[in-house]
């Protein structure tokens, strides 16, 4: 099968967050398995595609209502990710540094979904399925099956992959006429809630709608920003499949971010060398157990509690718990935690930011890592965690719950109910007794380490649900 993932993000070329990761990995994983998958997102401007080589696959003219532009489709010319990366370039609108967070995003994504479509619409043959994931490419489905101009491509299935419901990418009704020409009767399909929405509109037009685990389609049904009624609607065409993570790059034997490597046998005087360089780098005792958190700051991640959990974790362990922060987002959550560099010096710190060489080094220095999301559709970095022998402290709640199962089940996880002080600071409690049991803790570890949560099953679970379609 050929299968098409349109995406506004993929690792290396462009990465914000977990969306990223995924679409970085599955098309060389259903590659690997003997299918041809190809990517295709935006030309930012960022170091790899600065640094990459590309060549000129198609250039032609399009436009978003009024507003014509020229565009042309840049292939990667090497492979090197292990599947055709494809960029789409129009001059103004996808060549800046980030990817989000600009006051014309509208008018970015809607121009990169036309062009791609009008790229995909005069090749001399058809894919079998055009994969889009999350809302800036939500409305591809809509397009696909309705707009005049891309009738030649209409009877190609769409899947939709929502990563985040939280997000939607909602805009106006004066901004229809950017839309290709279609029978406007059909515009209620695009509408939610007074507006167009563009997650909304892909979830109805989308022949199926897959989650990224099990448990994140059953809570939608109930938290999903509005979108909970629609969704129990469709539910009969969704599945929940969980991500897996590229085995490849995540590998401690083999990470070359890594200054010290190891494996399932020598995890010990692995994990004690990078935890010796990461508490070198940021003055911390590496003979203490090492407290971490990877992510963006926001309130969905927990983040808004972080300072005073860490807080009332320092003061109630005094100088027997480390604590090293990397993430960014919210500024009055990254000023608090600051400030506890203060109160707290050669026990706690933080990295404001993000720096992928220092997310290696933590998940191989640490030796736990907190993610107390009150939303977590999968989560990756638990799984980063647990390949890299870093037990993972997590809320029960979407992938995390499918991942992490509790030490007091006989998991190698610790678990807790609600994101709360209480809950988060208790856990971190249990954490320093599992440490403090030298045994117990090199069992956990070792067992973490031999699960496999490569990308291979859920790659295969895709193409079945794509052969369904055919």
């Amino acid at each position: 099968m050929e299968i098409i993932h349109i995406s506004a993000e993929c690792y290396p070329a462009a990465k914000v967050g977990g969306l990223a990761d995924v679409v970085g990995a599955l098309p060389k994983y259903q590659n690997k398995i003997g299918h041809i998958a190809k990517v295709v997102v935006p030309a930012y401007d960022t170091k790899f595609i600065r640094e990459s080589e590309f060549e000129v696959a198609y250039d032609a003219w399009s436009n978003y209502g009024n507003n014509h532009f020229r565009y042309r489709i840049l292939k990667e010319k090497t492979n090197k990710l292990g599947f055709d990366l494809y960029l789409v370039h129009i001059q103004g609108l996808t060549d800046r540094p980030n990817v989000y967070g600009y006051g014309d995003d509208t008018e970015r994504f809607v121009a990169f979904q036309i062009a791609t479509l009008d790229w995909i619409a005069q090749w001399e043959h058809q894919p079998d399925v055009i994969h889009c994931h999350d809302h800036h490419t939500g409305l591809i489905p809509f397009m696909v099956a309705n707009c005049l101009k891309y009738q030649i491509i209409s009877k190609v299935p769409t899947v939709l992959t929502i990563h985040n419901a939280q997000y939607q990418g909602q805009f106006g009704w004066d901004k229809l006429y950017y839309l290709p020409a279609f029978d406007l009767w059909k515009g209620g399909l695009l509408g939610w809630e007074d507006s167009i929405n563009p997650l909304a509109a892909a979830i109805k037009c989308a022949w199926r709608v897959t989650t990224v685990s099990p448990s994140y389609l059953d809570e939608m049904m109930d938290n999903a920003r509005g979108l909970e009624s629609l969704l129990r609607q469709e539910r009969w065409k969704s599945v929940g499949i969980l991500n897996g993570i590229d085995s490849e790059v995540w590998n401690p034997e083999t990470d070359p971010m890594l200054g010290k490597s190891y494996n399932l046998k020598t995890v010990e005087t692995g994990k004690a060398a990078n935890k010796k360089a990461l508490c070198d780098v940021f003055q911390l005792d590496s003979s203490k157990p090492l407290f971490t958190f990877i992510g963006r700051l926001v309130d969905e991640k927990g983040a808004d509690l972080l300072p005073d959990i860490f807080y009332t974790a320092l003061q109630q362990h005094g100088d027997s718990i480390n604590v090293l922060v990397l993430g960014s987002g919210d500024s009055w959550v990254e000023g608090r935690l600051n400030q506890l560099k203060d109160i707290y010096g050669g026990k706690y710190n933080a990295y404001i930011g993000y720096n992928e060489q220092v997310s290696h080094e933590i998940y191989a220095g640490a030796d736990f890592l907190l993610m107390p999301s009150r939303v977590e559709p999968c989560g990756l970095n638990q799984l980063y965690a647990l390949r890299y022998g870093t037990v993972p402290i997590v809320r029960r709640v979407g992938g995390l719950k499918d991942t992490v199962i509790d030490i007091g089940d006989g998991g190698f996880g610790i678990c807790h109910d609600q994101t709360s002080i209480w809950d988060v600071t208790h856990a971190i409690n249990r954490a320093v007794e599992l440490y403090n049991d030298k045994k117990a803790f090199k069992t956990v570890r070792k067992t973490m380490m031999k699960i496999d949560h490569s990308w291979d099953k859920a790659a295969t679970n895709y193409i079945e649900l794509y052969q369904i379609l055919k």
